[in-house]
C-alpha cells in the first residue's frame, strides 16, 4: 500500500513537471508570423537606413526589419517593419532616390502599427489612416478612402 502511494506521487509529480514545463514554453501563434512573398525566403530583410534614421530621431533606437514591402503603380512604396520587441512601423516613401527621402514631404514614418484583419494598420497624428497588405493600400484622408492595388516586393 505504501509502495503504490509513493509510486502515484512520483507518476504524478513527473506529470505535473512535464505540463507545467510545457505550459511556460511559448507558442508562436499565426498572428506572429510574418508575411514571406511567394518565393523569397525568410531570412530577415533589413528596413531602408532613411527608415532607420528617421525612427532614431523619434526616440526608436532597435534595428528594424522588414515584415511587408509593397509597391503601387504610382512608384509609392510601403514598409511594414518591426523591431526586436515586436514593435510595427510604417513607413511610405514615393520617390525611388533614397537621397531624396524627405521625411514630411516624400516620406512618411508611423510608430504603433497594429496588426488588423489580414493586414497593418496605422493613424497619423493628423487623423489620417492608412491600411496596407500585401494586395492593397487603402488610406483616409478626411473622410474619404482611396484604395490601390499593390505588389509585394
Amino acid at each position: 500500500m505504501v509502495i503504490a502511494t509513493v509510486l502515484l506521487s512520483i507518476i504524478g509529480m513527473s506529470a505535473g513537471l512535464v505540463l507545467g514545463t510545457r505550459h511556460e514554453t511559448p507558442q508562436r501563434t499565426g498572428d506572429q508570423t510574418s508575411y514571406v512573398p511567394p518565393g523569397q525566403s525568410a531570412a530577415p530583410v533589413a528596413c531602408p537606413q532613411k527608415m532607420h534614421e528617421t525612427a532614431r530621431k523619434v526616440g526608436f533606437y532597435l534595428p528594424m526589419t522588414q515584415l511587408l514591402k509593397v509597391r503601387a503603380e504610382s512608384g509609392l512604396t510601403v514598409w511594414i517593419c518591426t523591431n526586436e520587441n515586436g514593435k510595427l512601423f510604417y513607413q511610405a516613401n514615393r520617390t525611388d532616390d533614397e537621397d531624396d527621402w524627405r521625411e514630411g514631404e516624400t516620406a512618411l514614418f508611423l510608430p504603433d502599427v497594429v496588426r488588423q484583419d489580414d493586414g497593418f494598420f496605422a493613424k497619423a497624428p493628423d487623423g489620417n489612416t492608412f491600411f496596407v497588405n500585401d494586395q492593397r493600400l487603402e488610406v483616409v484622408r478626411g473622410g474619404k478612402s482611396r484604395t490601390t492595388a499593390v505588389e509585394p516586393e
